[in-house]
């Protein structure tokens, strides 16, 4: 069975209120053009990935099974000011497909760890640090400074996952030209989106 990368938990209390969940939780994949959306121009960098709109803390789980080929820093303000730290774990899933799971507050897993779908994998961060956001900033970063959104940044690779590369710098892409191997999550996600809440006590 496969999975919706986000899993919030209810509570009871709030299990009949589904209007919550949908402000509060994205089920929804940004279509082109739209902010954090699939190589979105953002004026000196394309987005590598999909962003995918949920509080922070929000559970972070393997869309398939797989094997967790690495984890690592993905932001940090020893990188950019305006950053806060988060994390990415990538999961190497059937057929060569690397799934990418960035700007995690934390991870629970290590490489070489087998994860089933729907595993717990870590949390859904906060990337910007609105203080630090200022003139000084692409103007998109500047868009976000009072309305800093969190979410689980996600891409999808063919054949080896690029991380670290001269072009490459917290899930965007700093040329017009698409590496080869950059895939497009979006239809990766709607043919795999199952979406499950766990109700709580």
């Amino acid at each position: 069975m496969k999975q919706w990368p986000l899993n919030p938990k209810l509570t009871k209390e709030m299990a009949s209120e589904e209007i919550i969940l949908e402000k509060t939780v994205s089920r929804r994949i940004p279509q082109k053009g739209e902010n954090g959306s699939f190589w979105e121009d953002r004026g000196d960098r394309y987005h590598c990935g999909v962003d995918l709109y949920a509080p922070v803390n929000t559970e972070v789980v393997s869309v398939e099974g797989g094997i967790v080929a690495e984890t690592g820093l993905m932001t940090s303000p020893e990188i950019l000011p305006y950053w806060n730290p988060t994390y990415y774990v990538i999961i190497e899933h059937d057929k060569g497909l690397f799934g990418k799971y960035g700007e995690l507050a934390g991870f629970t897993v290590k490489k070489g760890d087998e994860v089933e779908p729907g595993s717990l994998i870590g949390r859904v961060g906060m990337v910007l640090n609105s203080a630090r956001i200022d003139n000084s900033c692409p103007l998109y970063i500047q868009k976000l400074k009072n309305r800093n959104p969190s979410m689980l940044h996600f891409e999808v690779w063919e054949n080896e996952p690029i991380t670290v590369h001269r072009k490459y710098l917290g899930g965007n892409w700093f040329a017009e030209e698409m590496p080869e191997n950059l895939r497009n999550p979006s239809g990766y996600l709607k043919a795999k989106r199952i979406f499950y809440t766990e109700i709580t006590g």
